[in-house]
């Protein structure tokens, strides 16, 4: 929740190559205070079925910038092992399940606001917003 002195943050992840919420992807939140200040790690959380972080922690006072790391590698890992079950001849095809192996999305907050950032994922690509 946002406060007059700080920003709020949450997101989702929805899997444009099923058309289904992506879930268990592990989120971590990180935040700094200024341009050229280090980043702090807040924690993180991990996508529920409706593809949902509902738990990301709350900002620091003064925030200025926010970095979102999707680890998604192991997600489409596990995705690609579960369609094998039904293929085993590709199993060890030695083909990459995925071309980015995580997403890091960073973006400018300002006190009092809320910032809904979805990512829009798929093994080759992925898009991302500032939602409502």
């Amino acid at each position: 929740m946002s406060t007059s002195t700080t920003a709020s943050v949450s997101t989702h992840i929805l899997d444009t190559s099923i058309g289904r919420p992506a879930e268990g992807v592990a989120v971590r939140l990180f935040a700094r205070i200024g341009r050229k200040a280090d980043w702090q790690a807040l924690g993180g959380s991990a996508t529920d079925t409706d593809g949902r972080c509902k738990d990301l922690p709350a900002l620091p006072e003064g925030t200025t910038h926010v970095r979102l790391d999707f680890e998604v590698e192991p997600y489409f890992a596990k995705k690609q092992a579960d369609a094998q079950q039904d293929a085993p001849a590709n199993r060890d095809s030695g083909a990459s399940s995925v071309f980015f192996p995580e997403v890091a999305i960073t973006f400018a907050v300002v006190p009092g606001e809320h910032y809904h950032v979805p990512l829009l994922l798929n093994p080759f690509g992925y898009s991302v917003y500032r939602g409502s």
